[in-house]
């Protein structure tokens, strides 16, 4: 299968949380910047269709799914051009924390200038390109599917059930990128992309950049409630939410499963070798014979040396494929087919 294995992805998720714990901060907030935008296209266009009177009032379920399907459109060019999403860096930087590669600091570092950077570039898309741009102004149609959604989004759930669905949504979303991750070549990572998010949309989940759209446009537009108001009704349980879907329900137990007591875990890029073939069970069970890869006197000697949270494993599927008596037997049956 043309995948890394979960483990591999894992290591993958630390090593992009690492990466950017290093980044300059003007380059990282400018990256953040550019995801609200971009996120923001998947916005406009979930507002767009849902300016349906007829399906709204006949068929809610059928214009929520197909606005749903539209939507993932801005995580896919997000994933795709690298821009920093702040749902998604709170699944990185806390796989990196637990992994020992980044600090507390780096961690809080880049979840609030990601934060900030989201909050400005979707609040310039929405004022300058659709609010000025007059996007939702010129049919009353869509004046009333924008406020809908803000009413919906801050007004009619109460604050524990924003809270609630915003873990959910950051869950689906931090899946998303996961299995974007995991997935070797542009077609799959779309596919892995598309299904969580537009789940997450058809169950109307929160999640905060994209209610930094919703929200401030319907204020835009005329629905009745102020900038304060949003701040504590939406913004404030959509963040928390999203942490804790990110963090608790993705980072954490990815990490407990597949990187304590592991060593260093090589991800090979090559495709077709024996070594990444895609492992589809099996318990991880602590080797007999533990090395240590890398021994404090020569960590400090190699740049490339990544810290790890635990010693040595691995699991007993690899150990056999990637053993000498293995390939050695593997040869041989080639060598009879052959003659």
């Amino acid at each position: 299968m043309d995948a890394f294995t979960t483990q591999q992805t894992v290591e993958l998720c630390s090593r992009i949380g690492t990466k950017k714990a290093h980044m300059r901060l003007d380059k990282l907030f400018v990256n953040s910047c550019m995801a609200g935008p971009l996120l923001g296209f998947g916005c406009a266009v979930l507002t767009s269709t849902n300016a349906s009177p007829w399906y709204q009032a006949n068929a809610p379920g059928l214009i929520r799914t197909l606005g749903a399907l539209l939507f993932p459109v801005g995580l896919v060019m997000i994933v795709l051009t690298g821009a920093d999403l702040f749902t998604s860096n709170v699944m990185f930087m806390t796989v990196a924390y637990l992994h020992r590669r980044v600090s507390i600091i780096d961690v809080l570092k880049i979840w609030v200038i990601s934060f900030f950077g989201n909050l400005g570039g979707m609040l310039f898309f929405m004022a300058i390109i659709t609010g000025y741009g007059g996007l939702f102004s010129e049919t009353p149609g869509y004046t009333e599917a924008a406020i809908n959604l803000a009413v919906q989004k801050a007004q009619n759930p109460q604050w524990h059930q924003i809270f609630l669905r915003a873990i959910a949504a950051n869950w689906l979303v931090c899946l998303a990128v996961f299995l974007s991750i995991s997935s070797r070549e542009i077609m799959s990572k779309i596919t892995a992309i598309w299904w969580p998010t537009a789940t997450f949309v058809a169950c109307a989940f929160d999640h905060v950049v994209a209610n930094m759209y919703f929200v401030p446009m319907g204020i835009w537009e005329g629905a009745p409630m102020s900038v304060g108001y949003y701040i504590w009704k939406s913004l404030i349980p959509t963040t928390l939410g999203n942490i804790v879907g990110g963090a608790v329900f993705v980072g954490l137990p990815y990490w407990y499963l597949y990187l304590t007591g592991e060593g260093d875990v090589e991800v090979d890029f090559n495709i077709g070798n024996i070594e990444t073939a895609l492992e589809a069970g099996g318990p991880m069970r602590r080797s007999s014979n533990r090395q240590q890869v890398v021994t404090a006197g020569n960590q400090a000697k190699d740049p490339n040396w990544l810290p790890h949270s635990s010693g040595h494993m691995q699991s007993g599927l690899a150990k056999e494929l990637s053993s000498e008596k293995y390939r050695q037997t593997h040869s041989e049956r080639e060598g009879a087919g052959n003659v």
